[in-house]
């Protein structure tokens, strides 16, 4: 299972956030999911995002974060 980054439409940090897992060579490894199709991913995340959640384990890891935090995680 691909490590997911919760985004929402017109988010400038979760641009920011996809261009750090670029850098740090993961941003094909994750699968972007948009939180604003769902009542319970937006109630948990939408306060938060981008949050990057590192699969298999579940750890969450959020914004902001650098490509070293990533790197650090995964």
């Amino acid at each position: 299972m691909p490590s997911l980054l919760y985004v929402t439409a017109g988010c400038h940090l979760c641009e920011q956030a996809h261009a750090v897992l670029a850098r740090a060579g993961l941003a094909d490894a994750v699968q972007q999911v948009e939180i604003g199709y769902d009542e319970a991913l937006a109630e948990t995340y939408g306060s938060r995002i981008p949050v990057l959640r590192i699969e298999p384990g579940g750890r969450e890891l959020d914004w902001p974060f650098s490509a070293a935090d990533v790197l650090a995680i995964v």
